[in-house]
């Protein structure tokens, strides 16, 4: 090559490196501002509260706390647990320390920092949350290319990490919160070693440095989510068999394991009775008919016992199932699924024919972990969903089979401008559905720029941080801080509101059993708090089954707002005509309406007003 053709390939290398830092910067910047509206899963308000204890020295302690949980910490300690400083036992730790550490840099530990502006609609700190996910995904790219450039080439690399960039699902999930984009950066760091072993045993080498290395990354996935170590499982498997000498790496890999979560483990076990905690009872989500709701809301297992009849059965439909929505599970990359193809092909280099195993295998079964635990399909960012982390290197690997295929056409050979047009045609199919719907999105974003849009329904960050501690601290202030708030939202009221919160329980005698508990600790009952997350989550029929007992309290919003003969004239109610709710009613009679019939907070006698907009 001339050295003309050499500084003229340089200066196109450098100028699809600006671009695509470029369009990095612009889509960061999209997401975190006119794009985003609030954090919108339990799981992510949840870790984000523990995190603020975090900051404040609480330790991981939660003010969202579910009738289960305490059912179990009470058990376990033979007496009453206060529902202050509840340690969570739910949640891997790792993200939550994380998000503790930089809400203490940004002063968020402190009560009255980042308060909402008084035509804020979204809560600033869930930026914070959202950025944090973002910078975990941004260096998720960086360490992608570097991975499969080593794999492949720079071309192959160029194309996965664009992939990436342009993939929807991975953008959405950097503004969950959630900690899958903290769970793919520790995967592909994991990933590079596992390579980097591989190629060192292929060569004669000592593989135990880097593979070591490698077991360290997937060690902090499963501190960062406990279904990862379903992903470790696998990698023990492969290193059983690939490494020499074999089972050594596998061995010092799992007690690497087993002091990273020991702490952890003997932690729950000591306040839950059981060293997985309360997060053991997820697979009844995935396993047992009901949802993760209805069985988190139980508040004694031994009077309603949990069923988990037909296991193999469900755990076989459910693997279908995930198989079915392949697919979108792995972000809409249409290369990714080609991978399974790519098993197929006899790859010259044997470092890369002999990697592609050990994705299989971590693969097979992270899936089966999906599958008893539980992936709701339905659910636009599901929390146990992993299937993502693997889309990238999958994707690698089906590049580099479509282009070995691609290149033997005899038109490509005929034809040079032809080389690289199957990687523009994956690369415009595979964005389609986010670039074809940014235009609107952006647009929407722009004229909510000034306000926010919250992710209403269910949740309205400005009146949970605003009127609920009003309303708490109105009958005894300065006391505001000590009372409960039962809620079908305890997440968001723990953290937009700061304040306790318990999740609805199951039934009547549930309600009354830990009210009369949270009264003898000084942490009363002040009222119940009921919005769309609970009536607007399934049809109604659905609904009344998820909450039984309660659901005159749930649906009395909606029936009063559909028989409300004009705007000056009241609907009918039904939560005061419930005879299984009467005593209940007497304590919590007089209804807010912080946002119509959408957000009503039932309160106590001494309420200072029955009516808000």
């Amino acid at each position: 090559m001339s050295s003309m053709q050499s500084s003229q390939f340089e200066t196109a290398v450098m100028i699809r490196r600006i671009l695509f830092f470029l369009v990095l910067i612009s889509f960061t910047l999209l997401h975190l501002l006119p794009l985003f509206r609030g954090l919108d899963t339990p799981q992510a308000m949840e870790q984000a509260q523990i995190g603020r204890e975090i900051a404040r020295g609480n330790g991981a302690t939660s003010k969202f706390i579910r009738p289960l949980a305490y059912y179990e910490a009470e058990k376990t300690n033979e007496g009453a647990v206060p529902f202050t400083g509840f340690k969570d036992t739910y949640h891997a730790p790792l993200n939550p320390l994380i998000l503790g550490a930089v809400l203490k840099m940004v002063g968020a530990d402190k009560e009255d920092a980042w308060p909402m502006g008084k035509n804020e609609l979204v809560f600033p700190l869930d930026r914070v949350i959202a950025l944090v996910s973002t910078l975990f995904f941004l260096m998720s790219i960086g360490v992608t290319y570097l991975l499969v450039g080593r794999i492949f080439d720079a071309k192959i690399a160029g194309v996965t990490v664009v992939l990436m960039l342009l993939c929807e699902l991975f953008w959405n999930y950097s503004q969950s919160g959630l900690p899958q984009m903290l769970l793919l950066l520790l995967f592909s760091c994991g990933l590079y070693f596992t390579y980097r072993a591989v190629e060192a045993s292929e060569e004669g080498k000592a593989a135990y440095g880097p593979a070591l290395l490698g077991a360290v990354f997937f060690a902090l996935m499963v501190l960062a989510h406990w279904l990862a170590a379903w992903i470790f499982i696998g990698y023990l498997i492969f290193a059983a068999i690939a490494f020499k000498p074999r089972g050594v790496i596998a061995l010092s890999a799992l007690v690497l394991l087993a002091v990273a979560v020991a702490y952890p483990l003997l932690r729950a076990a000591s306040f839950s009775g059981q060293p997985f905690g309360t997060g053991l009872y997820v697979i009844y989500s995935g396993l047992a008919s009901g949802t993760e709701g209805s069985i988190m809301r139980n508040h004694d297992l031994e009077s309603a016992p949990i069923s988990l009849d037909g296991l193999l059965l469900k755990i076989f439909s459910t693997t279908l199932l995930q198989a079915s929505d392949l697919l979108p599970f792995l972000g809409g990359i249409l290369a990714a699924p080609v991978f399974f193809i790519a098993l197929l092909h006899p790859f010259k280099r044997a470092s890369i024919a002999n990697f592609r195993w050990a994705i299989v295998l971590m693969w097979l079964f992270a899936a089966l972990g999906m599958a008893i635990f539980g992936i709701d399909r339905t659910q636009g960012l599901s929390p146990n969903q992993i299937h993502l982390l693997f889309a990238p290197i999958m994707a690698a690997y089906g590049l580099a089979f479509i282009s070995i295929l691609w290149s033997r056409l005899d038109f490509v050979n005929e034809a040079p401008f032809l080389r690289n047009a199957h990687y523009f045609v994956i690369i415009i199919f595979s964005s389609a559905p986010m670039i074809l719907s940014m235009p609107q999105k952006v647009k929407v974003g722009l004229a909510f720029r000034e306000t926010g849009r919250p992710q209403f329904p269910p949740y309205l960050p400005h009146i949970l941080n605003g009127r609920i501690p009003q309303l708490l601290a109105a009958n005894d202030p300065g006391q505001g801080a000590n009372k409960i708030v039962v809620s079908d939202q305890p997440w968001a009221v723990a953290w937009y509101s700061d304040r306790l919160s318990l999740w609805l329980p199951n039934t009547k005698r549930g309600f009354e059993r830990m009210e009369d508990r949270a009264s003898s600790l000084g942490t009363p009952f002040a009222g119940i708090l009921i919005s769309p997350s609970s009536v607007g989550s399934a049809p109604a029929t659905t609904v009344r089954n998820q909450y039984g007992e309660f659901s005159s309290l749930v649906f009395n919003g909606l029936v009063y707002d559909i028989t409300a003969p004009g705007l000056q004239r009241p609907g009918l109610t039904i939560f005061d005509r419930d005879p299984k709710l009467a005593e209940i009613y007497d304590r919590y009679p007089y209804p807010v309406f912080l946002n119509g019939t959408d957000l009503i907070y039932y309160g106590e006698p001494a309420a200072p007003e029955t009516e808000s907009n």
